[in-house]
């Protein structure tokens, strides 16, 4: 790994855990975790007190492959898309969203938008 990918990745590790000294998921209001990485995005619907994950969605299944690009702005809404999908299913309508260290901009801040235009309250 070179030296300035070095960085930046513990730089936003550090962003991360300062970011979660605040937010927590509950079986209430649960955290929706988002983490995107050069070429796939992925969304977690998680319960931080009991421990699992209620929900999740990414660009590695195979629909989701199908329909287009995984990288790109278009793969991070499909996939927030998805993922409110699953959690409306699974009886969650209220999250507290987590961005996972990443500015809020580009794939985060789409697939956030299209989770809440899925009906996710947060």
């Amino acid at each position: 790994m070179s030296s300035i990918s070095k960085v930046r990745r513990e730089s936003r590790v550090r962003r991360h855990a300062r970011v979660r000294k605040q937010v927590n998921g509950s079986a209430a209001r649960p955290r929706l975790a988002a983490f995107r990485s050069n070429k796939h995005f992925v969304m977690q619907v998680i319960d931080d007190v009991s421990g699992r994950t209620i929900a999740a969605a990414s660009t590695h299944e195979a629909a989701v492959k199908a329909a287009g690009s995984t990288g790109s702005v278009e793969g991070a809404k499909r996939v927030g898309a998805l993922v409110a999908e699953r959690a409306k299913a699974a009886g969650v309508t209220q999250v507290v969203f987590d961005r996972g260290g990443f500015i809020y901009h580009g794939r985060i801040a789409a697939a956030a938008d299209a989770a809440r235009a899925a009906g996710l309250e947060f």
